[in-house]
């Protein structure tokens, strides 16, 4: 069986004035492969992930995704952007807009796909987060996990290849998380490409191809969730389970 690789990022560092937030990373992850990214605050984590669709421009080394590296050229952007999904931490919902004008808003004016279209897709998509009965509400109307599935259903209806996740859960009230990890698993189970930066263990447990611990810009360790919880190699990830479990 041949692998299709989606994400390659090789030798990768990048800074924000002096300090170095990416120090020489090194990252593949092949089609429906589900990679989860923790580490602690301020080790990298977002940084690696917005550089994937030049949230933030690395400085040195490459990013290639899907066969395209990432570079000044804003045609290369927004091809890549159209492959690639994201979820952030805070919803990004527009409070004036109905939660469907929110989902088919980028159909209608990035994909110019007729507006008849892009609602029945909107709908399909809110009915798979389940929350296609809130199609004509407000975002301040809805529950936080119901506003993060709609952030969800948003970047699905553009039929993203690749989706990244950004904490998407820390900002949910505890009894919340797990509607939206729920909604994830079945994205993982459909052999969605994920790459989700979480603290989330029994998510990445269920979940993950690989977990990569990052810690000072760095990849320290990067293992199947069996290994990477049974078998941790440096201090550092010893140290960092021993906090979280």
């Amino acid at each position: 069986m041949t692998t299709e690789l989606m994400i390659e990022m090789n030798n990768v560092h990048k800074w924000f004035g002096d300090l170095h937030v990416l120090n020489d990373v090194n990252l593949k992850v092949n089609k429906s492969e589900k990679i989860v990214i923790c580490g602690p605050s301020g080790s990298g984590k977002s940084t690696l992930i917005r550089c994937i669709n030049r949230l933030e421009e690395h400085q040195r080394g490459e990013i290639i995704v899907e066969g395209t590296e990432l570079t000044n050229d804003s045609r290369s952007i927004e091809r890549i952007r159209g492959e690639v999904g994201m979820v952030f931490q805070q919803f990004n919902l527009f409070p004036h807009l109905s939660i469907l004008d929110n989902v088919t808003l980028a159909p209608i004016w990035v994909r110019k796909t007729p507006k008849a279209q892009a609602i029945d897709k909107a709908m399909e998509y809110l009915k798979r987060v389940q929350i296609d009965d809130q199609a004509y509400k407000y975002p301040s109307q809805l529950s936080g996990g119901q506003q993060q599935r709609a952030a969800i259903a948003r970047a699905l209806c553009m039929e993203p290849r690749i989706m990244l996740f950004d904490e998407p859960t820390s900002a949910l009230d505890p009894e919340m998380i797990k509607e939206v990890l729920d909604v994830m698993v079945g994205l993982a189970e459909g052999g969605m490409t994920m790459i989700v930066v979480t603290h989330e263990m029994g998510f990445a447990k269920e979940v993950a191809d690989k977990i990569i611990f990052m810690d000072e810009g760095q990849i320290v360790e990067a293992k199947s969730p069996d290994d990477f919880f049974n078998n941790p190699e440096s201090e550092r990830t010893k140290m960092f389970l021993s906090q979280i479990l």
